[in-house]
């Protein structure tokens, strides 16, 4: 019979697309979809490293596009639910944002930070540190996955920092769930491992969560 790691392993070869895999979930461009409690166990394995990390190793916010608008400000024009005046170039004045890990509504572009969900710290620990700085460079400015940046209040930001949710989760607990979920897709797409400890608290975390399906395309 199998195992529940066996099963989720044998679900990940039938998603997979293409079939010949790059990484340890696929290669890039791929997509995987998977019930959340089966994502959580085929994310790779591990140990975690700090070793040479320098927040500079991701650089951000850049203007990929070269719109005028860094990254931060993509990310804020897309999540307003009131838009800000948007004067050249990118300056953003007004508008109402919601910080889903506090529950607070916030005004001003000012009081709020744009969080990398998997910060830059622990993707480093995870496997970022063996790639290039291209990668990490696409890694900390992913506007192609909306779930991998999320414009939060800079209080609850700085209340994260770089700990993964073994160690934090936000303060709103109906959010728990929606958090869990998006760092799990946000690993997968990225094909960042996960510890023994991150894994048991990912286990257990998700465990009263609706078994969602969690879609992801392979970014690297």
């Amino acid at each position: 019979m199998l195992t529940a790691l066996a099963a989720a392993t044998v679900a990940v070869a039938a998603f997979i697309t293409p079939a010949h895999a790059a990484g340890p979930l696929g290669e890039a461009g791929g997509t995987l979809a998977l019930p959340l409690r089966d994502a959580v166990q085929v994310l790779p394995a591990a140990e975690e490293s700090r070793a040479g990390y320098q927040r500079s190793s991701f650089r951000h916010w850049v203007d990929a596009d070269r719109d005028g608008c860094s990254t931060r400000n993509e990310v804020l024009l897309e999540e307003a639910f009131l838009a800000p005046e948007q004067t050249a170039p990118c300056r953003l004045i007004g508008g109402e944002w919601y910080s889903a890990y506090d529950n607070l509504y916030i005004s001003s572009p000012g009081g709020l930070d744009i969080d990398h969900l998997v910060p830059l710290a622990e993707a480093w620990d995870s496997g970022a540190s063996t790639w290039t700085p291209a990668e990490r460079e696409a890694y900390a400015n992913d506007l192609g996955d909306e779930r991998s940046l999320i414009a939060v209040s800079a209080r609850s930001n700085r209340s994260k920092a770089d700990q993964d949710p073994a160690e934090w989760l936000p303060t709103y607990a109906p959010y728990h769930c929606q958090y869990l979920t998006d760092w799990v897709a946000t690993k997968m797409r990225w094909q960042l491992a996960v510890d023994d400890r991150e894994r048991a608290t990912l286990t257990n975390a998700t465990a009263d969560c609706p078994n969602v399906p969690v879609e992801v395309t392979f970014a690297r």
